[in-house]
């Protein structure tokens, strides 16, 4: 069993870790209030992101389907886990294309929980929310950021692809060595590398792939440019980088405050290997600013420091 630090040995968050509080002024109450009106889920509220203020008061969100109970357990995550009580709601992809055209998004990131319950494993759901919101906000790009799609992921991918989703996200979340520890048995490092790669020899179209890491886990600088460099060699072509915030004190504790200047050295090494974008930075989240995030590699800018 893993010793917790005394309370006097933690680290205290650095003045960099810390966030404004929504602004009054800012569109974060009316993005609140869409969501709310419409009945959707967020990561943004489920993860306890500490961008909220920042990406709602833009008005923008990540929308979160297939429910707010997830069948996993990542001992870094603080979405709600367990058994879900009941199946994908068939109205859920027409609310949340509803409340994004309401927000005005030009670019919508949709992420889930993991739903190893159904039998497709939430294929078909994401299909129709990327289907709706083609129909509804025809001249707005799609990002998705998928689970594993355990044991049936070349149908899974299959149904996905189908869609014509313009980015297709799956984090790989941790290095290599804390992969099943923090992750858990179902998952695979190797197979969130198969899976990203695989994309891109579906696809009969031309898609954008991404991943991202989150550091202060106990990995080492070495091994998060290891970690990128394997994606890489899977054709991935965004990577973010960021900082991992101990949800509460049953999850796994933060084993240090990675330095802005870290984060920098970080974005430097993923665009010496030849990433389209890299964003690094300690409060970066594998959606924020994700169209910033797709305009840097279809522009060329390359990497960004946050």
């Amino acid at each position: 069993m893993e010793k917790s630090l005394p309370v006097a040995e933690r680290p205290r968050r650095p003045e960099w870790m810390k966030v404004r509080a929504p602004s009054v002024n800012s569109r974060y109450f009316e993005v609140k209030g869409l969501l709310r009106q419409g009945g959707l889920h967020t990561i943004c509220e489920e993860a306890r992101c500490p961008n909220i203020g920042e990406c709602w008061g833009r008005g923008t969100a990540t929308f979160q389907i297939l429910g707010d109970t997830c069948t996993r357990a990542c001992r870094y995550c603080d979405v709600h886990s367990g058994k879900p009580d009941s199946p994908p709601d068939p109205l859920e992809p027409l609310r949340l294309a509803q409340a994004a055209a309401q927000m005005g998004l030009s670019h919508v990131v949709v992420t889930s929980v993991d739903r190893d319950d159904v039998p497709d494993r939430g294929a078909g759901h994401y299909a129709a929310t990327i289907r709706a919101l083609q129909r509804k906000l025809p001249e707005s790009t799609v990002e998705i950021l998928t689970p594993d799609f355990l044991d049936i992921e070349e149908e899974a991918l299959a149904t996905v692809l189908a869609a014509r989703p313009d980015v297709f996200g799956h984090n790989i979340e941790t290095v290599r060595r804390l992969h099943a520890r923090m992750r858990g048995a179902k998952a695979s490092y190797d197979k969130a590398l198969w899976l990203l790669r695989r994309v891109k020899e579906l696809a009969v179209y031309r898609v954008m792939t991404k991943s991202g890491i989150i550091v202060g886990l106990g990995e080492t600088n070495d091994e998060v440019v290891d970690t990128m460099r394997d994606l890489r060699a899977h054709d991935v072509d965004v990577v973010t980088i960021g900082q991992y915030l101990q949800p509460t004190p049953k999850h796994a504790e933060i084993d240090r405050w990675v330095h802005p200047e870290e984060f920098r050295w970080f974005r430097e090494q993923g665009e010496a290997l030849g990433f389209g974008s890299v964003f690094s930075g300690p409060l970066v989240r594998s959606s924020y600013r994700a169209d910033e995030q797709r305009h840097a590699v279809e522009t060329g800018r390359g990497a960004v420091a946050y």
